[in-house]
C-alpha cells in the first residue's frame, strides 16, 4: 500500500500546486470580485453568470476537490504509516484547510491585500505540509516490498 499512498500524496501535492496557480490567476484577473462580493455564492446563486465569475467559481470547485484529496491523504497517512512526521505533516495540511477556506471567503467579502496575503500564506503552509508528507513517504521503506522479500528469503523461486 505504500506505493499507492505515495502516488496519491504526490497527486494531492501536485493538485494543490495547480490550485495555487489557479488562485494566482484568479486574483490577477480580478475575478475574485466578479461574484459580486458573495461567498459562498456567486452572482446570486450557485452557478456563475459571466466569464470572470466562472474563473472564480472554477477556483472554488477545484479547491473543494483538492480539499477532499487532502482529507484522503491525511487518512492514508494515519492508516498506512507509523511515522510521526508523515502523520503530523499531513495533519497540519488538514488543520489549516478550514482556515484557508475562511480566508478564501474573506478575500471575496473583505477585499484587500491583507486578506489576499493571508489566503496565499495559508496555501503555502498547506502545500509545504503536503510536500513534506510526500517526500517523507518516499523516504520510508515500502512495507509490502520488504515483507515480501523477507518472507521468500532462503526459498528458491518458481522461475
Amino acid at each position: 500500500m505504500g506505493s499507492r499512498f505515495r502516488r496519491f500524496a504526490a497527486f494531492t501535492t501536485s493538485l494543490t500546486f495547480a490550485l495555487i496557480l489557479l488562485g494566482v490567476y484568479t486574483a490577477a484577473a480580478g475575478a475574485g470580485l466578479s461574484c459580486s462580493a458573495q461567498w459562498p455564492y456567486c452572482d446570486g446563486g450557485l452557478l456563475p453568470q459571466t466569464i470572470p465569475s466562472f474563473i472564480e467559481w472554477f477556483h472554488r470547485l477545484v479547491a473543494m476537490v483538492t480539499g477532499f484529496f487532502i482529507l484522503g491523504t491525511t487518512v492514508g497517512a494515519w492508516k498506512y504509516y507509523d511515522s510521526t512526521r508523515i502523520r503530523v505533516a499531513s495533519t497540519i495540511a488538514l488543520v489549516v484547510l478550514p482556515v484557508q477556506l475562511l480566508l478564501g471567503g474573506a478575500t471575496v467579502l473583505i477585499y484587500g491585500p491583507a486578506s489576499q496575503v493571508a489566503h496565499h500564506a495559508a496555501a503555502m503552509v498547506i502545500f509545504a505540509a503536503l510536500l513534506a508528507t510526500t517526500l517523507w513517504a518516499y523516504e520510508e521503506p515500502d512495507k509490502d516490498a520488504s515483507s515480501t522479500s523477507e518472507s521468500t528469503a532462503g526459498y528458491p523461486s518458481d522461475d
